[in-house]
């Protein structure tokens, strides 16, 4: 234990000598700000009203027995995997814990109850990922089997709105609950503990976003390549019920796309607002410091505002496009809302930008905004560019299945690995052009309030790359609830019960429609599988 101690003092002396993230004070704010975000507060907690009535109104849709049942095992290992992860997450903390502890309490000579309030942050941190990522996980397997059952009643705008209902539900809630923690330690912790629980609270963010991401990710593809595997040897359908891995196909489909980029959301948007507010008290001179924290908290209360009301005219738009169409493409509504979204954060960017920094010199709210307004602008492009890649229309798919139809494996290996560079590449050009216009913008003026401009603006492009936070969250979410439910659709057997299309009929009021309901099944988990590749 010595030995331990000794490392730990080893790496953490040095820092001792100079300022660190720990000595962060946060600046006072006036009354007219603290009332600002007081406002935002009330925001927040209309968002999570908002996650809630779309939860309920998802759980409330109606299903076949068959299906839930099928929903309610999937959910039920889903929870099991959670279960794991948590006891998991709390021997992590125990390391942590004594980590963050001995540097607060043995080097930095904090009170036990400073101490104490930062490890309570950790504690939220970890918290705040896990929990996000367990509503997720329940409100898109509460999806899974309502989609499936709706596909039966060939209405395909319909079809469209219970994942992105589902998807909303989560990235708002996600947001929101963030924001909440935030603004609790930026307006009511004592300003000499602020900075400290801010890094308390990135750290447990991160730990528990790092277990559930990486987890997730390696045991979704552990279950989907076993599953395949059993479906290759004895020659069945990819969801047929004898196949035992495809429950735990399904699973992984929760866990590593649902579960991982949610609790990799959470911390993200934490840990990029914790630095950028680590940045304007160490680099900002003190005059503008109150004032560029007010604006990067209002920032992020615009985007719970843009994110759902982007929703809503999205979906009036769809409606007034598609509502007696009996085909559609899935991928348009999901492009216009990103759209949308994009369009709206920007205007609400450069909106409240004048309004809380006009009277800054040099028009510095016109540059602030252009910088923020770049990283928005790369979360509506970047889908485009891999829309072109992963899209089931697009060339560069069409030649992969080619490939694979004439050449076998190997040109079909060489194939997808063309694609897949010719991805990045193209992805890779839109940051390095964006980034450059943003290098731009912060050497106009930013200099004179800050030393480093450059990093700072660099910074405010992965906050504005951030500012869809919803939306982003919304279309990543989609996947998962398209994939399962064509795994349930399959697993229950509908199509075996006897008399099936009558008992509906009696059951529910309409004639369902078993053949067309397995196509848009397919087609929209096509769109799933893409902008789950746009959001990654």
């Amino acid at each position: 234990m010595k030995k331990v101690f000794f490392w730990i003092a080893a790496i953490t002396l040095p820092l001792v000598a100079s300022a660190s993230e720990a000595d962060l004070k946060m600046p006072e704010l006036s009354f007219g700000q603290r009332s600002l975000l007081e406002w935002g507060l009330l925001i927040c907690g209309l968002g999570l009203l908002f996650s809630w009535y779309y939860y309920r109104r998802t759980k409330r849709l109606e299903a076949h027995s068959a299906m839930l049942n099928v929903s309610k095992t999937i959910f039920e290992t889903c929870k099991s995997y959670l279960l794991q992860q948590g006891k998991f997450l709390i021997v992590l903390f125990l390391f942590i814990g004594v980590c963050v502890a001995f540097y607060f309490g043995y080097l930095r000579n904090y009170p036990f109850s400073g101490v104490a309030l930062i490890l309570s942050w950790t504690i939220i941190g970890i918290l705040g990922s896990y929990s996000v990522a367990w509503f997720g996980i329940r409100v898109n397997t509460l999806a899974n089997s309502r989609m499936a059952f709706e596909a039966l009643k060939n209405r395909p705008l319909k079809l469209l709105g219970i994942p992105l209902n589902a998807g909303m539900s989560i990235g708002v809630l996600l947001i929101c609950i963030e924001l909440i923690l935030m603004l609790i330690i930026l307006l009511f912790i004592p300003s000499q503990y602020a900075g400290a629980c801010f890094i308390g609270f990135a750290i447990g963010e991160s730990l528990g976003a790092s277990a559930l991401r990486i987890a997730g990710g390696i045991f979704t593809k552990i279950a989907d390549i076993g599953s395949d595997l059993m479906k290759i040897v004895f020659k069945i359908k990819e969801d047929d019920p004898r196949n035992p891995g495809v429950i735990a196909d399904c699973t992984g489909d929760n866990a590593g796309d649902s579960v991982g980029p949610t609790a990799d959301g959470f911390e993200t948007y934490g840990v990029t607002g914790v630095a950028l507010i680590s940045f304007i008290v160490l680099a900002v001179f003190p005059q503008f410091q109150a004032e560029l924290i007010t604006w990067i908290f209002t920032m992020r209360i615009m985007m719970i505002v843009t994110s759902m009301l982007s929703f809503y005219v999205n979906g009036l738009y769809s409606r007034l496009l598609y509502r007696h169409r009996k085909d559609l493409d899935f991928e348009k509504p999901l492009t216009s809302l990103i759209w949308i979204s994009s369009i709206l954060s920007i205007a609400a960017t450069f909106l409240a930008s004048w309004v809380l920094l006009h009277h800054l010199p040099n028009d510095l709210w016109l540059y602030l905004s252009g910088i923020i307004s770049c990283g928005t602008l790369g979360a509506a492009l970047i889908p485009e560019v891999t829309k072109k890649f992963t899209s089931p229309k697009s060339g560069h798919v069409q030649e992969i299945v080619k490939a694979s139809r004439e050449g076998g494996p190997s040109l079909n290996i060489l194939s997808g690995l063309v694609a897949g560079n010719f991805s990045a590449f193209w992805s890779s050009l839109v940051f390095v052009g964006l980034m450059s216009i943003a290098f731009f913008l912060s050497q106009q003026g930013l200099g004179d309030m800050m030393i480093y401009p450059a990093i700072f603006g660099f910074g405010l492009v992965a906050f504005g790359f951030l500012g869809m936070g919803p939306v982003n969250i919304a279309v990543d979410s989609y996947g998962p609830v398209t994939d399962n439910a064509q795994s349930v659709f399959e697993l229950s057997e509908i199509e075996k019960i006897p008399e099936i299309e009558k008992k509906i009929e009696r059951q529910y009021d309409f004639q369902p429609n078993l053949e067309r309901a397995k196509y848009l099944l397919e087609c929209n988990d096509g769109a799933g599988n893409t902008f789950k590749a746009t959001a990654k």
